[in-house]
C-alpha cells in the first residue's frame, strides 16, 4: 500500500508541478510595456495646414501615424496637396519618420524626398506632446519638430537652430484635425 501511495505522490508532483511553478511564474511576471502609449495621442490620419515660420509657404497636406512592423516601431507617412511657396521651397514635399524603442528611451529617423535625414531622441513632456530633438553634437544645424494635441487638433512645428545661436526658429508650423 506505500509503495502505491508513494508511486501515486512522484506521479502526481511530477505531472502537477511543473504547471503549478508555470502559472504561478506567468501571474507574476510583469506585463510587456507599450512603448507607444505615450504616443497615442498621434495615431490616426490627419490633415495639416500651414500656420507661419520662416519658409513662408502655404502648404496643406494629410499625414498619418500607425504602428508598423507588428508594433515595433511606429511610422509617421506624409505628403503635400496644395503648396504656394518661394521657389527655394520644395511643393513636391514628402517624408517618413520612423520611432523605435532603444534602450530605456525612444528614438526617430526622418527621411524625406530631398535626402536629409534626422535621428532625434524623443520624449513626451505632457500626456499630449511629443519633442523631437536631434543631437546638438553633430555638425551643422540642431532640428526640432514638436507635436502637441489640443482636444481634436494637433499642431506641429519644425524648428531650426543654426550654430551660434541660442534660439530655435519656426521654419514651418501647422495643425488641422482627424480625417
Amino acid at each position: 500500500m506505500r509503495s502505491r501511495l508513494r508511486i501515486f505522490l512522484t506521479v502526481c508532483l511530477l505531472t502537477c508541478a511543473p504547471g503549478l511553478f508555470t502559472s504561478s511564474a506567468q501571474s507574476t511576471a510583469p506585463a510587456a510595456r507599450d512603448p507607444w502609449l505615450p504616443f497615442n495621442f498621434l495615431i490616426g490620419t490627419w490633415e495639416a495646414k500651414t500656420a507661419s515660420g520662416t519658409a513662408d509657404a502655404k502648404v496643406s497636406g494629410i499625414y498619418s501615424f500607425a504602428p508598423e512592423l507588428r508594433d515595433h516601431i511606429l511610422a509617421r507617412h506624409s505628403g503635400s496637396a496644395n503648396c504656394k511657396a518661394p521657389t527655394d521651397f520644395d511643393c513636391e514635399h514628402s517624408d517618413q519618420l520612423y520611432l523605435y524603442p532603444e534602450g530605456a528611451g525612444i528614438k526617430a529617423i526622418y527621411f524625406d524626398n530631398e535626402g536629409h535625414v534626422i535621428h532625434y531622441d524623443v520624449t513626451t513632456p505632457t500626456p499630449t506632446s511629443a519633442v523631437f530633438l536631434s543631437d546638438p553634437a553633430i555638425p551643422g544645424p540642431q532640428f526640432r519638430l514638436i507635436y502637441e494635441r489640443k482636444d481634436a487638433i494637433l499642431a506641429g512645428k519644425f524648428q531650426i537652430r543654426m550654430p551660434g545661436q541660442t534660439e530655435f526658429k519656426s521654419y514651418l508650423e501647422w495643425s488641422g484635425g482627424h480625417r
